[in-house]
């Protein structure tokens, strides 16, 4: 099992930029495929952003593609998912997974944080 904490969400206005971190602990030796979902009231939870084991390859939503981007460092057992010009349909919890299998589906992940707040206002 992987031990998943993420940190970084808050309150900010259109446009402007937030980074959100994803600490991994336990079972970080094992290749995991890291990635960012996100889920607003009244809605499922969507597929933001992933990035492979090697992080060599990244996938992204079309709704974020050219605004958001994820990486990963290693060495620190950490993800990284800097957001720019941030809209308030971005407003959502976002929620870091690690799983086997580099996926946009959440099915493919099985070890989930208990994700962090962004508010994007008008």
């Amino acid at each position: 099992q992987v031990q998943l904490v993420e940190s970084g969400g808050g309150l900010v206005q259109a446009g402007n930029s937030l980074s959100l971190s994803c600490a991994a602990s336990g079972r970080t030796f094992s290749p995991y495929a890291m990635g960012w979902f996100r889920q607003a009231p009244g809605k499922e939870r969507e597929f933001v952003a992933a990035i492979s084991w090697g992080g060599g390859s990244s996938i992204y939503a079309d709704y974020v593609k050219g605004r958001f981007t994820i990486s990963r460092d290693k060495a620190k057992n950490t993800v990284y998912l800097q957001m720019n010009n941030l809209k308030p349909e971005d407003t959502a919890v976002y929620y870091c997974a690690a799983g086997v299998i580099f996926t946009v589906s959440p099915s493919g992940y099985d070890n989930w944080g208990q994700g962090t707040q962004v508010t994007v206002s008008s």
